[in-house]
C-alpha cells in the first residue's frame, strides 16, 4: 500500500477547507498551485509487510516521476526509456545504492507562470513570468525550510546555474502554454 498526494493543501476554502486555520502546510510556505514547498512537498507512506521494513523514515528526495520507474523495478518490468524518474526501490528496501537526481524541475503555467528547481538543499523559484518577471528567488532549505529568506544576492553562481536549468528543461506545450523569459521559448 502506498499513500501520497500530488500537491500540498488547498487554499481559499475550497471544499469547505481552512488550510490556514488548521496549519495544513505546517511551517511550509504556499499551498496547492504554488511551487513553494507547501505546494509541492508531500508525504509518501509505504506499507509492504515482509518487504519494506516498518517504522523507518528517510529524507530521500523523490518526485512523482520516480513512481513509474520504481513500480517497473518492483514488477521486474523494463522501465521505458526517456523518463526523468529514478527508481527509489533501494530506499524502500534499505538495500543497494540509491541514485539521486542532479536536480528536480517544476513548471506551472497557472498562477501567473512559475518555475522552480531543487538542487540539493537549494530551491530556486520564479513567479509571475507571464507578466515579464525574470527574478529568481533562492532559498537554502537546510537552513530555511519555510522559504522565508531569499538569498539569491549572496549566491549568484547558483542563481545562474538554476536559470540555465529552467531554460534548458522547459518544453513548449500547446495545451499548457507557458511564456518563458530566457531563450524566448
Amino acid at each position: 500500500v502506498c499513500f501520497t498526494r500530488d500537491n500540498g493543501p488547498t487554499h481559499d476554502g475550497a471544499g469547505g477547507s481552512d488550510s490556514i486555520f488548521f496549519l495544513s502546510a505546517g511551517v511550509l510556505r504556499g499551498f496547492k498551485g504554488s511551487l513553494f514547498e507547501g505546494g509541492v512537498r508531500v508525504p509518501m507512506i509505504v506499507r509492504w509487510p515482509g518487504r519494506v521494513p516498518p517504522g523507518r523514515t528517510t529524507d530521500h528526495i523523490a518526485a512523482h516521476q520516480d513512481v513509474l520507474p520504481t513500480l517497473c523495478e518492483l514488477a521486474g518490468a523494463k522501465t521505458p526509456t526517456g523518463l526523468d524518474g529514478i527508481s527509489f526501490a533501494p530506499t524502500l528496501f534499505g538495500k543497494g545504492e540509491q541514485k539521486k537526481h542532479a536536480f528536480l524541475y517544476w513548471e506551472f503555467s497557472g498562477y501567473g507562470g512559475q518555475q522552480a528547481v531543487r538542487l540539493g538543499d537549494w530551491k530556486a523559484l520564479r513567479q509571475n513570468m507571464h507578466k515579464g518577471n525574470t527574478t529568481i528567488q533562492l532559498f537554502n532549505l537546510a537552513k530555511d525550510i519555510g522559504e522565508t529568506t531569499n538569498v539569491a544576492a549572496d549566491h549568484p553562481a547558483i542563481v545562474e546555474r538554476v536559470r540555465r536549468i529552467m531554460t534548458e528543461q522547459h518544453t513548449p506545450s500547446k495545451p499548457f502554454p507557458f511564456k518563458t523569459i530566457d531563450g524566448g521559448k
